[in-house]
């Protein structure tokens, strides 16, 4: 068997660089980079096969971008950075716990854990 995966296409050899799925309920095709497993209701499309894709009549194709190429930063990412940036650097209060190891009262409040993904809440609300 061989390590490169292929077309899903009948009669196509080309080596698949982008994974097609359907969102029946919402009658959307999902196009996007070659996924890192092979599914089984998923499939394996070539470049070109990925370029000349067509949804069904009613239905919506979305293309999702390609992760390898190098993104630009915006804006908004470069603000986020020095954001960041300033609150790492900022002197942290130390609780009257002794030893700072208390919680700062600016801090946000875990309300829920699903994974690990948590939902915060200020503590403000």
């Amino acid at each position: 068997m061989s390590p490169v995966r292929r077309c899903s296409r009948t009669a196509c050899g080309r080596p698949a660089v982008a994974t097609l799925t359907y969102v029946y309920a919402d009658s959307t095709a999902v196009l996007g980079p070659l996924a890192t497993y092979a599914e089984p209701h998923c499939y394996d499309l070539c470049a070109e096969h990925s370029e000349r894709l067509t949804a069904p009549r009613g239905w919506e194709v979305v293309r999702l971008s390609d992760g390898s190429a190098p993104a630009h930063p915006s804006g908004d990412d470069l603000e986020a950075l020095a954001n960041a940036v300033r609150e790492a650097a900022r002197p942290h209060d130390r609780g009257p716990e002794g030893g700072g190891r208390g919680r700062r009262s600016a801090d946000p409040v875990e309300v829920a854990r699903r994974g690990h993904l948590r939902v915060l809440r200020s503590p403000d609300s």
